[in-house]
C-alpha cells in the first residue's frame, strides 16, 4: 500500500510543541524499548513536534549498567529503538518477543526516503573528517529527492558547540543524524536538544561509515541470520574483540540475572517448562506422528499438515500447526455451516460437521490433531499451558473483557481443555481463561498437564 503523507501536518511548523506519538513498548532491562513495526515506529519519528531518538544493543546495555550520566540520557529520550539480537534474546528471557529489530543501519535509509516523500530536510552532523559529506553524497545518489540541509565533522566540528548548533539551526534541518559514536552521541543530544530546532534528533552510530564506504557491512544471509555482530568482529578482531566477545557474554548474564528478577522469573520457568516438555514429546511421539501422516494421506488427498492464522499474546497473529483433519476446501465451506453451531457464543462448534475427514474424527476425538503444536511451542509462539488460541475472525467479535485472554500465550491444553471442550460455552470459557490469567503459577500448569490425559481418555467435548 502506497504511503500518502498528510499534506496539513507537513506544513505545520517544525517547533510545534506537539508530544511525541505514543507508540508500543515492551520493558527490556528496564527500559520502555519500541515494540513495533519499522513503518509505524517511521511515522512516529516523522511526525509534527520535537522528539529525539536513541537505539539500545548490547553494547549499549552494557555501558548504561557502568555510566550513570548515560543511562540518565537513555531515560529522556522519546523513543529507545531495539537494535539486534541481544536486545530480542534479552525481551525472550522476559517472555516477550519484539515485533521487529529497529536497527539504525536498516531503518534510517528507510526513515530518509519517506522524509524525501515529505519534503523534510536532513543534517549530518559526526564521523571523521570526510565521512558526514560521502556519505550525504551517497543518500543524495540513493534517496531521490532528499534535501541535505548540511554537514559537519565529530572530531574538529564538535570542538566548538555552540558553533555546531548554530550551524545546525540555521540549516533549516527537520532531521539531525548525530554519529559520535555510543554513548558520546547520546549525551551530546541529551545536553544540546533544548537548543535544536529540528522535528527528530537521532544517533546513528557508525551508519555514516557504512553509508561512505569505510566499513563493508555483513553479506545478507549473516544479516538475516542476526550474525552482524560476527562480521563486524571478523573485520576488527582487535578492536571489536573486547565489545563482542567479553562484551556479549557480560550482557547475557545481566539479561538473564534481570530476567530471573522478581517479575521475570515465572516467565522463565514456564518457559524452561515448555522447552523441556514440547522438546521431549516431539522425540518421543516421532513414530505415531510419522504413521498420523500416513493415515491422513492415505484417507483425502492434500498435505498432512494445517496451518491456520490465530491469535496469540498481545494480539499478534501466527500460524498454528495442526494434523489435518477437515477436507481441503474446509475455509471455504465454513461461512455455509456457522448456522449448524452447537456451540453459543463467538466459537464455531458443530457436532456433525461434513468437512471432517473418517481419520480426522478419530484424530479430533482423542486430540491427536494438536500434536504438531509442540512445534508452535518451540517456536515461543504458545505454551503447553494457557488459552485456547483463537481465530481472527473471533477476536474481532470479542467482548471487551474477552480481550484480557491474549495477555498470556495460548496453550495446547489449558483449564477449558481439560474441563469439557466445545461443551461449554464462550462466556464460561472466558471465565476460565481470564482465571488463569489473573492467577498463573508452575503448580497450577502441572496439574492442567496432568488432568489433560484423563480428558483425552474421555474425549468429553471433543469432536
Amino acid at each position: 500500500m502506497k504511503y500518502v503523507p498528510n499534506t496539513a501536518l507537513i506544513a505545520q511548523s517544525v517547533r510545534c510543541p506537539a508530544p511525541a506519538p505514543r507508540l508500543k513498548t515492551t520493558r527490556v532491562l528496564g527500559l520502555p524499548v519500541v515494540d513495533t513495526t519499522p513503518r509505524e515506529a517511521i511515522d512516529a519519528l516523522l511526525a509534527p513536534g520535537s522528539r529525539h531518538a536513541v537505539f539500545l544493543n548490547a553494547h549499549c546495555a552494557n555501558l548504561r549498567a557502568r555510566d550513570r550520566d548515560y543511562a540518565a540520557a537513555l531515560t529522556r529520550a522519546d523513543y529507545v529503538l531495539p537494535d539486534g539480537i541481544g536486545v530480542e534474546l534479552a525481551a525472550r528471557m522476559q517472555g516477550n518477543r519484539l515485533t521487529a529489530n529497529l536497527n539504525g543501519t536498516d531503518l534510517v535509509p528507510q526513515l530518509l526516503q519517506e522524509a524525501a516523500r515529505m519534503g523534510l530536510s536532513v543534517f549530518l552532523f559526526g564521523a571523521r573528517p570526510g565521512t558526514a559529506d560521502a556519505a550525504a553524497a551517497r543518500l543524495a545518489m540513493t534517496i531521490p529527492g532528499l534535501r541535505i540541509a548540511g554537514t559537519r565533522d565529530g572530531y574538529d566540528g564538535a570542538r566548538n558547540e555552540r558553533d555546531a548548533l548554530a550551524e545546525i539551526n540555521d540549516s533549516g534541518a527537520d532531521i539531525v543524524l548525530v554519529a559520535m559514536g555510543v554513548p558520546m552521541q547520546e549525551m551530546w543530544i541529551d545536553r544540546n536538544r533544548d537548543a535544536l530546532d529540528a522535528r527528530l534528533v537521532m544517533g546513528v552510530g557508525a551508519l555514516f561509515d557504512f553509508l561512505a564506504g569505510n566499513v563493508r557491512r555483513a553479506p545478507v544471509p549473516l544479516r538475516r541470520a542476526r550474525m552482524e555482530w560476527a562480521w563486524r568482529l571478523a573485520m576488527e578482531p582487535r578492536r571489536m574483540a573486547k565489545r563482542y566477545l567479553v562484551g556479549n557474554a557480560t550482557f547475557l548474564v545481566r539479561a538473564a540475572t534481570h530476567a530471573f528478577g522478581s517479575a521475570g522469573a515465572p516467565a522463565i520457568r514456564k518457559r524452561t517448562l515448555d522447552i523441556l516438555l514440547s522438546g521431549s514429546a516431539l522425540l518421543l511421539l516421532s513414530p505415531l506422528l510419522l504413521l498420523v501422516i500416513l493415515a491422513i494421506r492415505l484417507d483425502s488427498p492434500g498435505p498432512a499438515f494445517f496451518k491456520q492464522v490465530r491469535v496469540g499474546r498481545n494480539g499478534r497473529t501466527f500460524g498454528v500447526y495442526k494434523f489435518r483433519s477437515m477436507y481441503v476446501d474446509a475455509e471455504r465451506r465454513r461461512a455455509e455451516l456457522l448456522a449448524t453451531s452447537d456451540r453459543e457464543g463467538v466459537c464455531f462448534k458443530s457436532r456433525n460437521d461434513p468437512r471432517i475427514t473418517r481419520v480426522g474424527r478419530f484424530l479430533r476425538r482423542s486430540s491427536i490433531d494438536e500434536l504438531p503444536q509442540i512445534l508452535n511451542v518451540l517456536l515461543g509462539q504458545m505454551s503447553i499451558v494457557g488459552p485456547r488460541p483463537a481465530l481472527p475472525v473471533e477476536v474481532e467479535a470479542y467482548p471487551a473483557r474477552a480481550l484480557e485472554r491474549l495477555a498470556v500465550k495460548p496453550g495446547i491444553t489449558g483449564i477449558w481443555q481439560v474441563s469439557g471442550r466445545a461443551d461449554i460455552g464462550f462466556d464460561k470459557m472466558i471465565d476460565m481463561d481470564l482465571a488463569y490469567v489473573r492467577s498463573p503459577s508452575t503448580l497450577l500448569d502441572l496439574m492442567l498437564i496432568g488432568l489433560t490425559f484423563r480428558a483425552v481418555l474421555s474425549g468429553r467435548g471433543a469432536y
